[in-house]
């Protein structure tokens, strides 16, 4: 930026800075009282004050305009990496008075993108104007920014006046979650857990013992699982709620966050860790979400809250879960350290790994080059037992 820009821009932001067609009527009326001072023409020492007093009142009436202008900013929505923002903002004029043709910027962040700026015409006394509009997003991540700036030079257009609001704005961005049709190390846990499967069937069967709770009747609730006596007592039918055998089936998604990554890498890791979370519950397992920085998390917007904000290099606030776990990393090394029923996810190639040693378990080599969908669901491709 220049010189002249910067001053242009500071001028514009604390008074006014004129316009091209201000520049053009200081520069005729000057020489309009050049000539008068000259000739001692009256009607030039007129024509010079005429304009000289055109430019003080388009002096004054831009930043007046802007006077008492109110602004708010609804929360902005989460979306997914590849979605588009949708930022709504409120201009209010509770004065007596219209105001016209003023532009609106709102100043994003550079990561996110270039300023978004929109045209308004009139906003009617004590009356609001909705501005909505939509961003495009390509990356994960918590985006937050501050500014709001209006810009008029209204009603003359001699002088730019800018003045700018500070209205706080988070927009959280989610990486993106794979449509995984089938996760080969995911099904397999499910296939490990087929009997049971067939013991927690036997318990939903069952008429009695292993009650967890009692509630009321619904509508299609078996007959066979209705507490008679309680239900005599309450004076309506109560339904018991069986425990359910869950041992085994319990399954954490850790994210060596912890580990440098190269940045391509660590951003498909990410993406691969939401979607095997999603996956894992479709399958009916009980999953959680690890990393260095937050330790377990579990819930579908914690998780993605989570993955949204997460780094590598970050530092390590929680110990390594010793349940069945599947390990992301980039480290090879790293795989010495998880536990022995566990699988992994590691992105390298195939040369590095077999020259690290032997491992006692099995997972698979992601390639960062290829699409990230097949590869996740591949069967297991390497593996040694130690």
């Amino acid at each position: 930026m220049t010189l002249n820009k910067q001053i242009a821009d500071w001028l514009e932001s604390r008074w006014i800075t004129p316009a091209y067609s201000g520049w053009v009527l200081i520069g005729v009326t000057i020489c309009f009282f050049g000539a008068a001072v000259n000739t001692m023409a009256g009607w030039l020492y007129v024509l010079s004050g005429l304009g000289f007093a055109l430019l003080g009142i388009a002096a004054v009436l831009p930043a007046r305009s802007l006077r008492g202008i109110k602004i708010h900013r609804s929360s902005i929505q989460p979306v997914s990496a590849g979605e588009a923002l949708t930022v709504e903002i409120e201009i209010a004029n509770p004065t007596v008075h219209p105001k016209n043709l003023l532009q609106i910027q709102d100043l994003l962040p550079f990561v996110l993108g270039k300023p978004v700026q929109a045209p308004i015409e009139v906003i009617p006394p004590n009356q609001s104007y909705t501005w909505i509009y939509h961003h495009p997003t390509q990356q994960r991540g918590v985006y937050r920014w501050h500014n709001v700036q209006l810009r008029t030079a209204a009603p003359v257009g001699l002088f730019w006046c800018r003045r700018q609001q500070e209205i706080p704005a988070t927009a959280i961005v989610y990486p993106t979650v794979l449509p995984l049709t089938t996760c080969p190390i995911i099904d397999s846990l499910g296939q490990e857990n087929h009997a049971k499967s067939h013991e927690q069937q036997r318990v939903q069967l069952a008429t009695e013992g292993l009650t967890r709770s009692l509630r009321p009747y619904r509508k299609g609730d078996p007959l066979r699982l209705i507490h008679w006596r309680s239900s005599a007592r309450y004076g309506e039918f109560r339904v018991r709620e069986l425990e359910l055998i869950t041992e085994g089936r319990e399954l954490v998604i850790c994210l060596d966050s912890a580990g440098t990554w190269e940045e391509d890498s660590f951003e498909q890791a990410v993406i691969a860790a939401a979607s095997l979370y999603f996956y894992a519950q479709k399958q009916q397992l009980s999953v959680q979400l690890w990393t260095a920085a937050t330790g377990l998390v579990q819930g579908n917007r914690a998780v993605l809250h989570t993955l949204a904000v997460t780094n590598s290099n970050e530092s390590q606030v929680s110990n390594l879960p010793q349940s069945r776990l599947i390990w992301l990393s980039q480290n090879v090394l790293s795989l010495n350290t998880i536990p022995s029923n566990s699988y992994w996810l590691l992105w390298g190639n195939d040369s590095v790994w077999r020259s690290k040693g032997n491992y006692n378990s099995f997972g698979l080599l992601i390639d960062k080059d290829q699409f990230l969908q097949p590869q996740l669901q591949k069967v297991v491709q390497v593996g040694r037992t130690a």
